[in-house]
């Protein structure tokens, strides 16, 4: 066995954290001969819940959990992390504008940042979940300057595995028969789902999306769409948004960073755009396709892309430069 690694989840009282940490506990996500210790962060009214948490992960009595640390305290958080799961943030309540909702949360990610800056160990791997998390985790990274930028990601595998679920419904195939969709862009409505690229396998044959599903129309009008909204739908079914899939969805996300993607497969994750072949704007966390080997991502370049796609590409990126305008204004504040 190896030494323990040290991973965070903020917002651990949560439902999503509820969901997740049970899957990193007992190896889901780091390997099943990876000790853990846990460390779970949130706000101090939420100390209470987050010791009932404890204790049931103490009650799960799972081989690979080392120890567990809940904390309101980012000295204690942040301390010699190995990875950082940041999914607490300051949801968008009704009648907030837009900019009041970035202000309150730039304020959580600098303060989140200079504490992964200052307390954690530079190789550090942060998976930014809370939104808006694009702008979210490009705050985090520009307040924490001795890390990496390639260390930051933020999470757009849900959308990416729910682009993948619908097609797979369409085709009448198992999920793992989709491969190489792509999510660009912000984990917004704005985001463009994308299946140019796509491939479906069926009776040992590999096809591509457009061929399989034989249907344009749904591909370029409600597919989009549906993954589009998909959250504010699951909202309004639930009355709650989504957990269990989002916890999926950082699982499968921290998994291929630390083991690394499929030959042959890439996959989608909001990440530093400067230097990418596609002419999106520099300075952003922005979704791409990607490869991952030795934690280590690389943007998949080269594919084509049509005219249909560049506008949709383009229009997220616009909303992006946008929210990092309006979200650095507020770092000097």
């Amino acid at each position: 066995m190896s030494d323990p690694i040290r991973v965070l989840v903020t917002g651990a009282a949560g439902q999503i954290a509820y969901s997740l940490l049970y899957s990193i506990a007992k190896g889901d996500v780091f390997g099943k001969d990876q000790p853990i210790i846990l460390v779970l962060l949130d706000i101090s009214p939420m100390l209470p819940v987050l010791d009932g948490v404890v204790m049931e992960l103490q009650d799960c009595a799972l081989p690979l959990l080392r120890e567990v640390i809940p904390t309101d305290k980012v000295e204690v958080g942040f301390k010699d992390l190995d990875a950082a799961i940041l999914v607490g943030s300051m949801p968008r309540k009704e009648g907030m504008e837009r900019k009041d909702l970035l202000k309150a949360n730039v304020a959580i990610f600098k303060t989140q940042g200079e504490a992964l800056d200052k307390y954690a160990k530079k190789t550090v791997k942060v998976l930014v979940v809370g939104n808006p998390a694009n702008t979210n985790c490009l705050i985090a990274s520009k307040s924490a300057p001795s890390i990496p930028k390639e260390n930051f990601s933020c999470l757009t595998r849900l959308d990416h595995n729910r682009a993948c679920s619908q097609v797979a419904m369409r085709c009448g195939v198992a999920s793992n028969n989709v491969k190489n969709v792509i999510i660009w862009g912000n984990h917004s409505s704005r985001q463009y789902p994308d299946v140019h690229h796509a491939k479906v396998s069926r009776g040992g044959q590999e096809v591509g999306a457009y061929e399989a599903v034989k249907d344009d129309s749904w591909l370029k009008g409600s597919f989009i769409s549906t993954v589009q909204q998909r959250g504010a739908a699951v909202i309004k079914a639930r009355k709650l948004s989504s957990a269990m899939s989002a916890a999926k969805a950082i699982c499968d996300h921290m998994r291929d960073i630390w083991h690394g993607t499929t030959e042959g497969q890439f996959i989608s994750m909001g990440v530093y755009s400067s230097g990418n072949s596609y002419g999106v704007p520099e300075d952003l966390i922005y979704s791409f396709p990607v490869v991952i080997k030795n934690k280590s991502w690389k943007i998949v370049d080269g594919l084509p892309v049509n005219d249909f796609s560049r506008g949709k590409m383009d229009a997220t990126a616009a909303e992006l430069v946008e929210e990092r305008d309006t979200a650095v204004s507020f770092l000097g504040v």
